[in-house]
């Protein structure tokens, strides 16, 4: 498993102790047969981006020879003031191709728009929603090169079910853990790559109280928003300001053409050439 926080499990705690998250509960439910036991690999990290998966947990998760693996990532990209729609495209392009070539089935998801799951102002929140799709579309895009097992997860209705998500509304909660297990499982059945029973919705953590939620929120929650503040409140100020002009002008339908640009010409560059040879699945 590649990618993020949202792969590292953040908000669903294990039983014994650290995060558990979609993955781990997927990876229980894949194996050939119920009772075999999966060996599963865990290298996302709170905080990645798509070039961090690229550089950093590509080589690890190549060592393991893996019959499956999911990179799922990108969000983090569009919460940073260096947002860069080519730097990403090639990165997730490195990626998938790298592990595709190696012979795995790669798992791919588009994610929700955080400017929406934050509840940001509309001036906020659009120019990051249009950063989450131009995100999004690559993803979808780069997927279908390589017949990955890839699935939507923006507009599933469970994503706008507040128990599904922690108290951060960035990450799931343990039902969101496992609605997302869910989800790639059902993918996976139909390309009948799994066979077991699908992960389960019930839960075995305890829902942490408002009062446990309102302290993880003044504590570390607080320094996450400090730390986005620091790279990303300058320039989305500037994305705002530049938005309200815009919009004052009746000429915000520049600043979703000049996106849609930037998305293509950076799919063109990663898609130019052929896909790279594609090894059986072991």
């Amino acid at each position: 498993a590649l990618g993020d926080s949202l792969t590292e499990g953040l908000r669903d705690p294990a039983p014994g102790g650290g995060w558990r998250g979609w993955a781990a509960l997927l990876a229980a439910a894949t194996g050939p047969h119920p009772d075999e036991p999966v060996e599963f690999v865990n290298v996302s990290r709170s905080g990645a981006l798509a070039a961090d998966v690229a550089d950093e947990q590509l080589a690890e998760a190549r060592r393991a020879r893996p019959h499956l693996a999911s990179v799922v990532v990108g969000g983090n990209d569009t919460l940073r003031d260096s947002f860069d729609i080519h730097r990403v495209a090639e990165a997730l392009d490195r990626t998938i191709g790298a592990l595709r070539a190696d012979g795995a089935v790669v798992l791919t998801a588009c994610l929700p728009d955080p400017g929406r799951m934050l509840g940001l102002p509309s001036a906020l929140a659009r120019p990051l929603g249009r950063r989450m799709r131009a995100v999004n579309t690559v993803v979808h895009a780069l997927s279908q090169r390589y017949e990955a097992v890839h699935v939507e997860l923006g507009d599933h209705s469970w994503v706008a079910e507040r128990r599904a998500w922690s108290v951060d509304r960035l990450h799931p909660s343990e039902l969101g853990h496992r609605l997302l297990a869910r989800e790639f499982h059902s993918a996976l059945r139909a390309r009948s790559i799994a066979t077991g029973a699908p992960p389960s919705l019930e839960l075995d953590g305890i829902a942490p109280s408002r009062a446990a939620s309102a302290w993880w929120m003044a504590t570390r929650g607080t320094r996450w928003i400090a730390d986005r503040c620091t790279d990303l409140l300058p320039g989305l100020v500037a994305l705002a300001a530049l938005e309200w002009r815009h919009r004052l002008r009746g000429t915000a339908h520049l600043l979703e053409e000049r996106d849609r640009r930037a998305t293509l010409a950076a799919l063109t560059a990663v898609t130019s050439g052929p896909a790279p040879a594609l090894l059986p699945h072991p």
